[in-house]
């Protein structure tokens, strides 16, 4: 996950290749709930692990379930059965609609001593129509702050269930959802009754939440989408286990992809014909825009068919969520996309209609908008313009928008926030970079060069975690190259060299900060020691093994950016970098940088011996025939010899934005 500022996307170009979607929120919430209201242990599969669930799993455990989880299998013990805590519990439910709303509902029917609140947007997010049906049927819920919108005091019930329950449909088709799966704890002896007041929105929803209380034990009657009806003597069953499929609303991010980018085509692995979720319908809204769309039971194929797209109206109540991706879609159409039917985006993480107009509007775009619509118009090549996407604190918002990254004017796209997506699919990013492609020049690089104890490497990967940039150290592959030649039984030698040439190219290399993983194994402190200066010394005198190097070098150049440092990243590896950086620390204050490392370490050292190292050091690497120390042409210097490495990386930056305006 991008836990950074905000994350700059370079023009993107094409996609192909396979993306294995993470569990449904809206699955993996209701499982949880429904599984702690049952008797003894159920083992739930493939759950979404993000912000979300990880909310009502923390709830769960302070009403006393037992929860075990192991990656994305987590078993519950359930509180079927069990007696429910006594004493006053508070809980914390994040931004996490489909875990407020569903557990204020349970813990109202049993009773207790209960205080529900969130992040400051829970507390703007209307619950007033579910109080007002858990009111009307006996519960004692209190206002802790606005009328009608959390946070909530919950108290003990004095429950009448002798009559229909009326719901509003119209708002949040989750206020329904919450009384469905709540009331089973009241219906031992008598069926109730609930009454929807108002046309009922986003119906899929509805039908997930039907179609898994049945598999809990739990047969609802339905009559129409405006009574539901739950008998007399309702129990929850626990399944013995049960799988979550992929979420549909986050496939739409890939569907729009595949009908968006050129290539081969997107495979979406975890969802397809068989989802129970409605949201699996955005299938068809794309084919009507002009997408190629083959599907299987758990997955779907994804190519561009018409382009550009096709502007379409179209009514959204059935895929609310996946609906705003269609937003996107939309600018790249031949005429405008009407999205109607859309009145629950205002009550969302944010108001999405609003969101979204304001955000593609800076992007070029022209958008209309009324109380439940909103209304497209296409940008054709050359109106497209550089654009910071704010993302609201809204998941949805920030995955929608990195699609724009594929437009015809090739301008980049900064996505705020982009950490926002641990709502439901928190390695969103790094899923769209493995399929997405680009142009290679279009990838950024950043080169920091310097001489020997610079500073080079702590500021390069310190501005490639601000950026969210992949990190080479240059100078560590060489070592890297001696480790692991030696390991694979060869000598540092030139009878040797085609073999360490050959094992060079596929390097299973990567650096982490200022760690250095060979497949996987941290070998930092092995490739670091004299010993492995110089083994890099005797391998990099092999010009095979140097020319291996410069292609595994070049391969770091992947999506969204790199920042390489090194000697001659500038002048010879990457020397059409947009930025290049050359440090020109004095060999005196290196010197007195590394005595100091030395000896926080525990080892001896003569700083006088250091310095004149350094200075001998840097006079062969400035005279050595094959790629010289020096800055290149179109370098900035930065001297830092009286810089903190904090005041160094602020610097870098800041020369990266006025290059980036």
């Amino acid at each position: 996950m991008y836990a950074i500022p905000f994350l700059d996307l370079p023009p993107l170009t094409g996609a192909q290749g396979a993306v294995t979607l993470p569990g449904s929120k809206s699955i993996s919430n209701r499982v949880l709930l429904l599984s702690a209201l049952c008797e003894g242990t159920t083992v739930v599969h493939d759950l979404l692990d993000s912000d979300d669930t990880r909310v009502m799993l923390q709830a769960l455990r302070q009403l006393g379930c037992g929860v075990d989880v192991a990656g994305t299998t987590v078993t519950i013990t359930g509180l079927g059965g069990r007696a429910w805590p006594a004493e006053a519990i508070e809980f914390f439910m994040g931004n996490a609609g489909t875990a407020m709303r569903p557990l204020t509902a349970a813990l109202a029917v049993h009773g207790g001593d209960f205080l529900l609140k969130g992040v400051p947007r829970m507390h703007e997010r209307p619950i007033g129509d579910l109080v007002d049906a858990l009111r009307e049927l006996g519960c004692a819920i209190d206002y802790l702050g606005n009328e009608g919108y959390p946070p909530l005091r919950v108290r003990q019930p004095s429950l009448q269930l002798d009559k229909p329950i009326p719901v509003r449909g119209d708002v949040s088709s989750q206020f329904l959802t919450a009384l469905l799966m709540a009331l089973p704890l009241a219906a031992h002896d008598r069926a109730i009754t609930i009454e929807v007041v108002g046309e009922l929105i986003s119906k899929p929803y509805i039908e997930i939440t039907l179609n898994l209380l049945a598999r809990y034990g739990i047969a609802v009657q339905r009559q129409g989408w405006q009574r539901f009806v739950i008998p007399a003597g309702s129990r929850y069953q626990s399944p013995g286990s049960i799988h979550v499929e992929a979420d549909a609303s986050s496939a739409s991010y890939f569907i729009a992809l595949g009908a968006i980018a050129q290539g081969s085509g997107i495979r979406v692995n975890g969802v397809g014909a068989d989802s129970i979720q409605g949201d699996i319908r955005f299938v068809e809204a794309a084919q009507l825009m002009g997408a190629k769309v083959t599907s299987g039971p758990n997955w779907l194929e994804i190519t561009r068919g018409a382009w550009p797209l096709k502007g379409i109206e179209l009514d959204c109540n059935h895929i609310p969520d996946a609906a705003m991706t269609l937003a996107v879609m939309a600018l790249y159409a031949d005429g405008p996309t009407t999205l109607t039917n859309i009145a629950s985006w205002r009550v969302k993480e944010t108001d999405r209609i609003v969101a979204m107009a304001t955000e593609c509007r800076k992007l070029g775009a022209t958008v209309e908008e009324g109380p439940d619509w909103i209304k497209v118009h296409p940008l054709p090549a050359g109106q497209w313009q550089r654009a910071s996407i704010h993302t609201y604190d809204d998941h949805r918002v920030a995955m929608c928008f990195s699609l724009a990254a594929f437009n015809a004017d090739r301008v980049p796209v900064r996505i705020e926030d982009p950490k926002c997506v641990a709502k439901t699919f928190p390695d969103y990013f790094e899923a769209l970079f493995d399929v997405a492609t680009a142009d290679t020049d279009r990838i950024p690089v950043i080169c920091i060069d310097g001489p020997t104890a610079s500073g080079k490497g702590t500021l390069a990967s310190r501005v490639a975690a601000q950026l969210g940039y992949h990190y080479l150290d240059s100078g560590a592959l060489y070592r890297v190259t001696a480790h692991a030649a030696l390991q694979a039984g060869l000598t540092l030698e030139a009878a040797d060299e085609t073999k360490i040439a050959d094992l060079a190219r596929r390097l299973p290399v990567r650096f982490e900060g200022e760690q250095v993983l060979l497949d996987g194994v941290d070998v930092t402190d092995a490739i670091r020691s004299e010993q492995g200066g110089m083994n890099a010394s005797r391998v990099s005198v092999l010009p095979a093994v140097r020319e291996a190097l410069v292609d595994l070098q070049h391969s770091f150049q992947r999506l969204p950016g790199l920042l390489a440092d090194g000697r001659d990243m500038g002048t010879v590896i990457f020397p059409n970098a947009p930025l290049k950086v050359f440090l020109t620390a004095s060999a005196a204050q290196r010197a007195e940088r590394r005595y100091k490392q030395l000896i926080s370490k525990g080892f001896s050292a003569n700083i006088d011996s250091l310095r004149a190292d350094l200075e001998a050091r840097d006079a062969r690497d400035m005279s050595r025939s094959v790629a010289p120390l020096k800055p290149a042409q179109d370098a900035l210097q930065q001297d830092n010899s009286q810089l903190s490495i904090e005041a160094s990386v602020e610097q870098v930056l800041a020369w990266w934005q006025g290059r980036n305006r």
